[in-house]
């Protein structure tokens, strides 16, 4: 494990007796101050490539049109810093995950290489996330093996995390806005012909963001619709997910159903969790890699390695809003000159499969992004403990909310093959839904089926 960066990460790393408990109110004072209401370091790194944490410095570009759901590129005209190919990558092994090591071997000698840009530190949320982030940094509770939060209002339950699994729920229950999208999913097969897996429209909102100064309880964080339209053979299909905001104890965990078209009938679809092969990128992800880490974490004993300054996808707005997915699908990894490399401090959680217990994967692990809570790179080992799957978020802060949209990639180093999952169609991302809450209903899928 690379050398921490605070001295604070030493006593969270000696806090296993506490794991479970609140923090001072001495300590939550941090917040706002030295600490980010959010709870990441304020100031930057002692060389300066880590700025400041200012949302002020937000750069919204002039040919921006609010409404519009188009977020043009501020950054179109900034020149790479530096490049970390084939030729250099060890000299800078400090600053990349072990999983972008491994491309590096495997796909260095082909091309592969990270175009780093000067990092951009303008994440934000609304003044209620960050008021209700101080109350929960003294109240919000891991109970029942850490399966369950109690005490917390909407928002980020652990600001000041003592544990992997706060680190983990903070990614899981993160501060978010309803949107609507069109996106395709497509994997590149070994051969290097890229594959249209799935076409979907995707809705998605997050009720106890509605209430919140109610504490969650069994609100959800998500429901999430997804309706798919190509290929034809998945023509017509829904899925639907309620996704719990501070519960998956058993009875109370994810709920998702599926309106198939051949059964013409909608049905619980309990397997849409953990390992299944998730057939939206052709089983070449599961259902728990979807934004790099979803679902309970009950599979795995989770650790806090503490924190690193790594090499991270971000402000990758060209990526997500510009770009075709077919202009962004090279032969064996994305095209490098469409990725936007930054350096940030993450949080360092790794996650080993319990015993008595299956998955696909002994063990992953995960860099959440300290500003965002959003899991920004991850990897997955198989069962003789070799790298199988390394995964990046890619995202983007939207210039007229206080939050972000994103896509997420896998390559899997062991069949050599890639995809990329959730990136919208140019011009198909909207903010908001205009549903009504029917919509997210099991019976709205099945007066929403194709008959």
């Amino acid at each position: 494990m690379k050398k921490l960066l605070c001295a604070s990460c030493f006593t969270l790393l000696s806090s296993a007796l506490t794991a479970n408990a609140a923090v001072s109110p001495e300590e939550a004072a941090r917040l706002g101050k030295d600490l980010t209401p959010l709870g990441a370091e304020r100031a930057g790194n002692a060389d300066g490539s880590i700025p400041e944490w200012n949302p002020a410095n937000l750069v919204i570009p002039p040919d921006f049109e609010p409404g519009s759901d188009h977020y043009p590129d501020p950054y179109r005209d900034e020149k790479p810093l530096y490049t970390v190919d084939v030729e250099n990558w060890r000299d800078y092994s400090d600053i990349l995950t072990e999983g972008t090591q491994g491309l590096f071997e495997k796909l260095g000698p082909d091309g592969f290489k990270m175009n780093v840009y000067p990092t951009k530190r303008t994440a934000e949320a609304p003044d209620w996330v960050y008021a209700n982030a101080r109350k929960n940094a003294t109240n919000a509770r891991l109970v029942e093996d850490g399966q369950k939060i109690e005490g917390n209002l909407p928002g980020t339950p652990f600001p000041i995390p003592q544990s992997g699994l706060e680190v983990l729920w903070n990614h899981m229950v993160r501060y978010a806005e309803p949107f609507s999208q069109t996106y395709d999913v497509y994997y590149v097969g070994s051969n290097g012909s890229p594959i249209l897996s799935t076409t979907a429209y995707a809705t998605a909102v997050y009720p106890a963001f509605e209430t919140p100064d109610e504490e969650v309880g069994d609100k959800p964080w998500a429901k999430l619709r997804i309706n798919y339209k190509a290929p034809a053979r998945r023509a017509g299909e829904i899925l639907l997910v309620h996704e719990p905001g501070a519960d998956y104890t058993e009875g109370k965990g994810r709920r998702a159903w599926q309106y198939l078209v051949g059964q013409r009938r909608v049905r619980l679809a309990p397997a849409v969790a953990f390992d299944t092969p998730n057939p939206a990128v052709a089983g070449t992800s599961t259902y728990d890699d979807a934004g790099i880490w979803n679902g309970s974490p009950e599979r795995y004993n989770w650790k806090l390695l503490g924190k690193r300054e790594i090499l991270i996808p971000a402000s990758n707005y060209a990526f997500l809003f510009e770009k075709k997915v077919e202009d962004l699908l090279g032969e064996k990894f994305l095209s490098p000159e469409f990725v936007r490399w930054e350096k940030h401090r993450v949080w360092v959680v790794e996650g080993t499969l319990k015993d008595g217990l299956r998955h696909l994967y002994t063990k992953r692990r995960m860099y959440v992004d300290e500003d965002t809570w959003v899991v920004a790179a991850g990897e997955t080992y198989d069962g003789k403990g070799n790298l199988w799957r390394v995964s990046f978020a890619y995202g983007a802060r939207l210039y007229d909310r206080k939050s972000g949209a994103g896509a997420t990639g896998s390559y899997d180093l062991l069949q050599n093959i890639y995809n990329l999952n959730g990136k919208p169609i140019p011009g198909k991302f909207e903010n908001g839904v205009d549903k009504n809450s029917k919509y997210f209903t099991p019976k709205g899928l099945s007066r929403g089926g194709v008959r």
